[in-house]
């Protein structure tokens, strides 16, 4: 199937990337692939050495050739990859979850429209044929009126630190059961077990109960003995189960079992279970087709950006449910005719912190308006954050941290005591800051702590180091895997080990050309006896 050279960048190509690299080259789409990991960079050089490959999103949202991204990095970086994209002019898919927070999904949603593009979420069994044949089957009427669906996605592992079982396995799940459903649950009910961290669940339950009267659960577990991935769906004239462990010819199965009623007893009558023919094909292979044919014909995805939200207020009330001891959380319609979390008075939204049921707050911590701390994240005692933060997974911070205003801290980031970020800076992940010269295990030298500053706006890439005592100017841009050991001025664009000048950047982060001009924003900036100043101001300095 053609779909008119359109150009795709897949964005993380890692565990379940791979298979979306794999199948947007088979289909011959695929332009360029964009991954932290150099080394994994290099084997797809070598397996498809026609394709680009780069570390940089900015790499990406620059190429006139790309005409859609499609995204499948940790769910946290979902939202700023999607929304850069989409301002960039890309369509986008973005591998479930959709987003964590739901204003955020909210904001895509309307941002994909404004731009007259696609959003698309990989929710990948409604792509499934067999799926695609169920759905067909309960909106015919050909099972009768559906009174019960459960599934199980059960096995021994994956297990992740950065979510739980829920998020990591129950997406699809919640996703077919709604499309089934034809509507949104009143209540939500989940309970879990946590076995391998006192704060993860490993096991959980979700029972959804509908206006109709449908009810479903959710079965899910990385401490499973075997794989099972089974959906049944219960209707009054039959029942389907759709076994996505079994072979191709008996993946879906009706069984014609009806309930008969003598003297006001409920007696079963048995069938005989009959398979349904269904043509087999790879569900990515015709989820990355759908994606490809809603860009080129201008038509709404199955999985859109608003059947990804209605998933994830599944997903946020079933997460309620469980951190509140398994109390049924009720789902209504707000204001504006969308499905969304009750909430227990106050209907007017207010902008609030959110931190991450796995990350420690220490005392006498002070924590800005708007600012989010996800998974595995620890506080220490005496920092200071700004408003409208976003600190990543595993990111500890302090003691006595200072960190100033809209500032993005990505995984696995330290920002030792001594270490100041002011207002907007970024910090890639896994970047690296020192606080003492010359440390020894078993010398203390805390009192040698030598202050380290970033400033307003700063960027500092992935895998960078920065030696403490040294000041970062304002705008500065440090390349990723730098090692800094001077101090870098005001828009310095510096790369390599030890870091050296290579240009100046943009108040954007473009890089300015040879004139001092950024071609991207229009900002114009000159030279004042080495240090670099803006003339205009078409970005705040």
């Amino acid at each position: 199937m053609g779909h008119d050279n359109l150009g795709v960048a897949v964005i993380g190509s890692g565990y379940w990337g791979k298979n979306l690299v794999r199948n947007y080259h088979d289909i011959g789409a695929l332009r360029l692939i964009c991954d932290k990991n150099e080394s994994l960079l290099a084997g797809y050089k070598e397996t498809y050495p026609k394709i680009d490959v780069c570390l940089a999103l900015n790499e990406v949202l620059n190429r006139a050739d790309i005409d859609a991204v499609v995204i499948a990095t940790p769910a946290e970086t979902h939202f700023s990859l999607a929304r850069e994209a989409l301002l960039a002019g890309k369509h986008v898919y973005v591998e479930k979850p959709l987003v964590l927070d739901e204003n955020q999904a909210e904001e895509l949603i309307l941002t994909a429209e404004n731009q007259g593009l696609i959003l698309m979420v990989g929710h990948l069994l409604q792509y499934h044929p067999v799926f695609i044949r169920l759905k067909e089957m309960v909106n015919s009427g050909e099972l009768g009126r559906i009174n019960y669906i459960y599934s199980n996605r059960l096995n021994l592992g994956k297990i992740r630190r950065e979510e739980n079982i829920l998020w990591s396995f129950a997406p699809h799940d919640i996703s077919m059961i709604l499309t089934l459903a034809g509507e949104t649950p009143e209540t939500v009910l989940t309970t879990g077990g946590n076995y391998l961290h006192k704060r993860i669940a490993d096991v959980t339950t979700t029972h959804l109960e509908f206006p109709s009267g449908l009810r479903a659960h959710i079965f899910v577990s990385w401490l499973h003995p075997f794989k099972e991935q089974k959906l049944v769906v219960v209707g009054d004239r039959k029942m389907a189960v759709f076994d996505d462990m079994l072979a191709w010819k008996d993946k879906l199965l009706l069984y014609p079992h009806t309930i008969r009623w003598e003297k006001n007893m409920p007696l079963p009558d048995k069938g005989k279970p009959e398979r349904v023919e269904i043509e087999q094909a790879e569900p990515l292979r015709q989820e990355c087709e759908h994606f490809l044919s809603c860009i080129r014909d201008k038509t709404n995805p199955q999985t859109d950006g608003r059947e990804g939200l209605g998933v994830l207020r599944v997903l946020n009330a079933s997460q309620r449910s469980l951190n509140e001891n398994s109390a049924s959380v009720a789902l209504k319609n707000d204001a504006r005719g969308s499905e969304g979390v009750a909430v227990a008075s106050d209907s007017k939204k207010k902008k609030e912190n959110f931190v991450h049921e796995t990350s420690v707050i220490d005392s006498d911590v002070v924590i800005g308006v708007g600012t989010r701390i996800w998974h595995f994240s620890h506080v220490m005692q005496g920092s200071r954050i700004g408003a409208d933060c976003n600190i990543g997974q595993n990111v500890v911070i302090g003691p006595d941290g200072v960190v100033g205003n809209r500032v993005k801290i990505q995984n696995n980031v330290s920002v030792y005591k001594g270490v100041t970020l002011e207002d907007g800076v970024f910090c890639g992940p896994s970047m690296v800051f020192t606080n003492v010269y010359n440390p020894r295990a078993e010398i203390r030298k805390m009192d040698q702590v030598r202050p380290t500053l970033v400033k307003r706006g700063a960027t500092i890439g992935a895998n960078a180091t920065i030696v403490c005592g040294l000041t970062l100017g304002r705008y500065c841009f440090v390349g990723a895997g730098a090692v800094v050991t001077r101090n870098v001025g005001d828009h310095e664009l510096v790369v390599g080990n030890p870091a050296r000048r290579m240009g100046w950047v943009c108040v954007c982060g473009e890089r300015l050309t040879d004139d001092l001009d950024c071609i991207a924003c229009g900002n114009r900036y000159r030279n004042d006896e080495g240090k670099i100043k803006q003339e205009n101001r078409g970005l705040p300095e």
